[in-house]
């Protein structure tokens, strides 16, 4: 869509420019898991209310030149005591295709932007899957990537920095 020179430009004007663009080719589905061991006895509304975690975790697979799956693997659990309330699981994924990103940029771009785009539909995804589990829905509040980034990079530092010394 061009326009008269005032912002919105097409693709090929976009790529012209040599500004870095990520593309969505593909997204899907890749994993999904939801386990009630106890119920019905779990769901009890007598019962004291359960301790809920939830963890995410970013996978990068390179599939070729500028090409990347990304995969956000995100798990809730709820447990009363030692007893499991449910086990879910939801592993959301895209193709990625970088343009004009460089390469020092590559990886903040796979583990920050990518998995933003997808975290709305692992997050819907979530919510639906424990609400037909017969559980209140899990509704995740938006998550900083670019923090995650951040403390993982800073981890990793600490690590090989203790390593070495």
């Amino acid at each position: 869509m061009a326009d008269s020179g005032e912002g919105i430009t097409s693709e090929t004007e976009a790529a012209a420019t040599g500004s870095p663009r990520v593309g969505l080719l593909a997204q899907y589905m890749k994993d999904c898991s939801y386990e009630n061991p106890n119920a019905p006895r779990s769901m009890s509304k007598d019962l004291p209310a359960p301790t809920i975690d939830v963890s995410l975790d970013v996978q990068v697979q390179p599939m070729g030149q500028n090409r990347f799956e990304i995969a956000l693997r995100t798990t809730a659990s709820a447990k009363r005591g030692e007893d499991a309330v449910f086990v879910a699981e939801v592993v959301f994924a895209g193709v990625f295709e970088l343009f004009d990103v460089p390469a020092d940029q590559v990886q903040p771009v796979c583990l920050i932007e990518c998995p933003r785009l997808l975290f709305p539909f692992a997050r819907r995804i979530l919510s639906d899957l424990t609400r037909d589990g017969g559980v209140p829905p899990i509704l995740l509040d938006p998550v900083d990537f670019t923090a995650l980034y951040e403390r993982q990079k800073a981890e990793t530092k600490s690590t090989q920095g203790e390593t070495i010394n």
